[in-house]
C-alpha cells in the first residue's frame, strides 16, 4: 500500500500525519524518521521503546548536533557525503539544516561541490534514491514506480548524464544533479520531499575512465545514439505521462543536440522544460538588466557576444533576443546585436554543416573570427561565457571591451569554479575597477582599493523553484517563453537601486525561498494571463482534459499568492496519528 507523506489539518488547526509504519521500519524511512526527536507519546504508538535513547530532543538540539558533525569535515565533499546521509536518513532534519545555513551549504549540495560528487560517484555511492532507467530495464518502470514510496509525484529532474555542468559525460554520476536540484525545489520552491523522483537514465557512457573503471555502477558499454536513443526517450515520456499525468519534468544536463530537440519535441505535449536552456537564459538576463541600470542605459543599446554555443550559450541568446524584442527592436535588428561563439569562432551563415539550433543567431557575414576581434570590430559591451573553459576572457579580452564601453559587462557563468572563463578579481583589477561581473559558482568578495566588491551569483535556483511552484500552484497545461520572460524581469525586480548602487546585481542566497515566491507568483498570473489554466486551481481535473480542452483564461478562486503559501512544505515535525487500518 501506497504511503501518503502530506500532513492533514485537524479540526483544532495543527496539521498532523497518519501513518502506518513503526518500529524499525519507522526510523528506515526517512520521510517519517524524527530520530530521537519522538514525542513518548509516539514511542509508545509506534514501538519505538528501547530503540532510541531516552532523551527526547528538540529540532534545535538536533540541529546543533548535526551542524556540529558538518563542521568537523575537512573537505567539501566529505561534507557533500555527510548532507546526502543525512538526507538518506532524516529528511525534515535535512531541510531545516539547509534552510538555517543556505549560503554555507548551498554550494556543497549544488555547484560546486556537487561537480566533484558526480564524478566519483561510484567512488562515494551509499544509498539508492530515485529511478535508474535503461533501455534494459525500461519495459520494466511500472513495476519500478510500485516500489518507490508514495504515487504522489508532482516534480521529476532527469539526465541522461551526457553533458554534466561543464565536465561533460559522467555516466550515472550525473544523479547527483536530479537529487540536487530537486534538494532546492524543496528549499526554495517549498516541494514537498515526497513529490520529488530524480531519474538518471542509463544510455552507456563514452567516458573510458568510466568504462574501464571496475567499480563504475552504470552500463559498461558505449552511448546509445541516433534513433534508438529518441525511441528510448520517447518510450520514457509516454510511460511518465501515464504513470504521473500531472507532473512537471525538468530536463537537466542532455548534449547540446539532445536538449534542443527533446525539449521541441515535448514542450507542448507534456509538462516540461529544460534548465541548461530555459532557466540559465532566464537568470543570466536578469543580471545584464540589473548591470544596464547601474550603467544608466538601456538593454537594447548593448552589444552582446554570447561565448559558448551549448544549451546554456543559445539559451542566453534566445532570452536576449526576447528582451530585445521587448524593448522594441526588430527581429532583425535584435538578431544583429546578438554575436554567437563555438569552438570555431563566431557563427556565420558561411559556415557548412551548422548545428539547427545555432541557425536562428548565424551572422551574415563571411568572417571567422576570434573572440578578441569579434569584440573589437562588433562593439561589443557586454560578453557572457557558457563555454566551460577556463581562462579564455583574459587581460587582452578585457582591454578590447574597455575601448567600447567604460563599464563592460563581463559574465564568466561556467559552472563548476575550475571551467570558469575567468576569476572576478582579475576581471576587476584589469578593468580598473570598472568591470561589472558576476558568475556562475559562488566567489568571494572582492576587495580592491579599499572598496568590497560583492560578486553576484547567476544560479539558476533563482530561476526554476520559482517557475515549477508557480507552474504547479496554477495547474498550467504548459509552459511557455513568456513564463519564463516574466521570471527573468521578476528577478532582476528583487535587486533595489541602493543595491545596485553598491554593484549588486543579484540578490543574496539566503534569500533563496522569497524569491522563489515571488517568481512563482509572476508565473501564476502569466499562466491565467495566457489561458493555460484550463481548470480551476484546486479543482479536479483529469489530465486528459487539461490538455485537450481549449484553453480559456480563469480567474482563480483565491490570491495566487495564498494558492502558493497554502501548497509549501516547510521542514518541521508534525504529531504522528496512528493510521486506521480499513
Amino acid at each position: 500500500m501506497k504511503k501518503n507523506y502530506i500532513p492533514k489539518k485537524g479540526t483544532d488547526g495543527i496539521k498532523f500525519l497518519e501513518v502506518r509504519a513503526k518500529g524499525r521500519n519507522l526510523l528506515h524511512d526517512p520521510l517519517l524518521n524524527k530520530g530521537t526527536g519522538f514525542t513518548k507519546e509516539e514511542r509508545v504508538a509506534f514501538e519505538l521503546v528501547g530503540l532510541l535513547p531516552a532523551h527526547i530532543s528538540t529540532l534545535e538540539e538536533q540541529l546543533t548536533r548535526v551542524y556540529e558533525n558538518f563542521k568537523w569535515k575537512q573537505s567539501n565533499l566529505e561534507k557533500y557525503i555527510q548532507l546526502r546521509v543525512l538526507q538518506d536518513r532524516n529528511e525534515v532534519l535535512f531541510y531545516a539544516l539547509l534552510n538555517r545555513h543556505l549560503e554555507e551549504m548551498a554550494p556543497i549540495i549544488y555547484t560546486p561541490t556537487v561537480g566533484e560528487a558526480v564524478q566519483l560517484h561510484s567512488h562515494i555511492f551509499r544509498f539508492a534514491r530515485g529511478l535508474y532507467i535503461s533501455p534494459e530495464n525500461i519495459g520494466h518502470i511500472k513495476e519500478m514506480a510500485d516500489n518507490l514510496p508514495t504515487r504522489q509525484i508532482e516534480m521529476i529532474v532527469v539526465t541522461d548524464n551526457q553533458g554534466i555542468l561543464g565536465i561533460g559525460d559522467q555516466g550515472i554520476g550525473g544523479m547527483g544533479i536530479p537529487i540536487g536540484k530537486l534538494s532546492l525545489y524543496t528549499l526554495a520552491g517549498g516541494i514537498h520531499p515526497s513529490a520529488c523522483l530524480p531519474i538518471s537514465l542509463d544510455v552507456g557512457t563514452d567516458n573510458e575512465i568510466l568504462l574501464k573503471d571496475p567499480l563504475y555502477l552504470g552500463m559498461k558499454h558505449k552511448r546509445c545514439k541516433g534513433t534508438p536513443y529518441f525511441q528510448f526517450i520517447d518510450t520514457f515520456v509516454e510511460r511518465i505521462r501515464e504513470l504521473y499525468p500531472k507532473a512537471l519534468i525538468q530536463w537537466e544536463d542532455l548534449s547540446k543536440q539532445n536538449a534542443f530537440h527533446i525539449l521541441k519535441q515535448y514542450r507542448d505535449t507534456f509538462l516540461s522544460f529544460n534548465d541548461d536552456i530555459q532557466g540559465t537564459g532566464a537568470v543570466a538576463v536578469s543580471g545584464l538588466l540589473n548591470a544596464v541600470k547601474i550603467k544608466n542605459e538601456k538593454f537594447s543599446d548593448q552589444v552582446f557576444c554570447v561565448y559558448g554555443a551549448g544549451a546554456g550559450g543559445i539559451g542566453v541568446s534566445r532570452q536576449i533576443y526576447h528582451t530585445l524584442l521587448e524593448e522594441g527592436l526588430s527581429k532583425a535588428d535584435a538578431k544583429k546585436r546578438i554575436f554567437v561563439l563555438d569552438s570555431q569562432g563566431l557563427i556565420t551563415t558561411q559556415r557548412k554543416n551548422l548545428d539547427e539550433y545555432k541557425r536562428p543567431f548565424a551572422q551574415e557575414t563571411a568572417e571567422e573570427s576570434s573572440l578578441v576581434n569579434v569584440i573589437k570590430n562588433k562593439k561589443i559591451t557586454v560578453l557572457l561565457g557558457l563555454s566551460g573553459t577556463p581562462g579564455v576572457f583574459n587581460q587582452q579580452v578585457v582591454a578590447a571591451m574597455l575601448v567600447n564601453t567604460n563599464r563592460p559587462i563581463i559574465f564568466p557563468l561556467s559552472n563548476p569554479t575550475s571551467k570558469c572563463e575567468a576569476h572576478p578579481k582579475d576581471l576587476i583589477t584589469w578593468s580598473e575597477g570598472q568591470v561589472i561581473v558576476a558568475t556562475g559558482s559562488p566567489f568571494e568578495p572582492v576587495s580592491y582599493k579599499g572598496k568590497k566588491i560583492v560578486i553576484g551569483q547567476g544560479n539558476n535556483a533563482f530561476i526554476f523553484p520559482g517557475v515549477g511552484l508557480g507552474v504547479l500552484a496554477s495547474g498550467a497545461s504548459k509552459i511557455t517563453d513568456k513564463m519564463f520572460t516574466v521570471a527573468t524581469n521578476t528577478l532582476a525586480e528583487q535587486i533595489s537601486t541602493d543595491d545596485r548602487k553598491e554593484g549588486i546585481i543579484y540578490p543574496s542566497i539566503k534569500n533563496l525561498r522569497n524569491v522563489s515566491i515571488q517568481v512563482a507568483k509572476a508565473v501564476f498570473q502569466q499562466a491565467v494571463k495566457e489561458g493555460q489554466v484550463p481548470a480551476l486551481p484546486g479543482r479536479e481535473a483529469n489530465s486528459k482534459s487539461l490538455r485537450s480542452q481549449k484553453s480559456v483564461a480563469k480567474k482563480p478562486s483565491k490570491d495566487p499568492s495564498q494558492i502558493i503559501q497554502d501548497r509549501m512544505w516547510d521542514p518541521i515535525y508534525v504529531p504522528f496519528k496512528r493510521e486506521k487500518v480499513a
